[in-house]
């Protein structure tokens, strides 16, 4: 029997890191979320084990989260942080935690870098070079309207990296620009070693019900299919929209709608595959 995998999942305290974007506008997002916290909620859903993804551009959050998995069990993977743009510190970096079992990927958070270009620096490419000699996958966050061409650069230039692209890179839902992320994100899909998650679709002006997720549900279906996509509660950041049950029920309302086989895929054997989790 297939286990079911959270492929996106944040922890965070704030002595770990600096996290510069967790502000008191955030609200109930201004608070540390440990580990007890979120067995508690996938414990709640029914979610056997879950991968953290890294919440702050620092190797102390990285080191954190490889602490919290390697005291608990249903931590299978990490996807962590090295300095893509500077390669002899990435890999110097990729050397100091190739001794680490948990860590599967890196991320950035470009949504949060000032330069629109920073997917395209030769320094990234280079560096994201190791991270796939490594075996590693490259996570990409917030990907609209910024970076998701650049992450279909990436893709076509270092074949040999799988590009996550994380929470379907954002849709514009009731934009003008609805149409541009759609076309770029087909684009995406369109090269192999590429996967999306079906995570993080809390979006600025629209209410999270299955009526809102669903069209953006079918997109994805359609472009990436069933083994290329990866289920993710995307929680704490889900907590200020209800919390983690709600978010599972609407996203698992879509999923069960999959065959079996298929349903199996989005719940946890994509992210084994795309992680290397078996």
């Amino acid at each position: 029997m297939s286990r079911t995998i959270d492929a996106h999942l944040h922890l965070w305290t704030r002595s770990a890191g600096a996290y510069p974007w967790i502000t008191p506008e955030l609200g109930a997002l201004d608070a540390d979320f440990g580990p007890d916290d979120a067995r508690a909620e996938l414990d709640a859903a029914g979610v056997d084990a879950a991968i953290l993804v890294q919440a702050d551009d620092t190797a102390a959050d990285t080191r954190f989260m490889l602490d919290v998995a390697a005291q608990h069990d249903w931590v299978v993977g990490v996807v962590g942080w090295v300095p893509l743009d500077d390669t002899r510190a990435a890999v110097a970096a990729l050397d100091d935690l190739a001794v680490e079992p948990r860590l599967r990927g890196i991320r950035h958070l470009v949504h949060d870098d000032p330069r629109d270009d920073f997917l395209d620096l030769p320094a990234v490419h280079a560096s994201l070079a190791e991270v796939a000699a490594r075996g590693l996958a490259f996570d990409v966050p917030d990907a609209w309207p910024r970076h998701l061409d650049a992450a279909r650069r990436v893709a076509a230039a270092i074949p040999e990296l799988t590009v996550v692209v994380d929470h379907l890179a954002k849709p514009p839902v009731g934009r003008d620009d609805f149409d541009d992320w759609r076309w770029a994100f087909a684009a995406v899909a369109a090269l192999p070693n590429t996967v999306a998650k079906f995570s993080g679709l809390h979006l600025p002006g629209v209410a999270f019900a299955e009526s809102t997720v669903r069209p953006l549900w079918d997109i994805a279906i359609e472009e990436f299919g069933a083994e290329r996509l990866m289920y993710g509660g995307d929680w704490p950041m889900s907590v200020p929209h209800g919390g983690y049950q709600p978010t599972w029920n609407v996203m698992r309302g879509c999923i069960d709608e999959l065959a079996a086989a298929e349903a199996a895929a989005v719940l946890g054997r994509t992210a084994e595959r795309v992680y290397r989790l078996e």
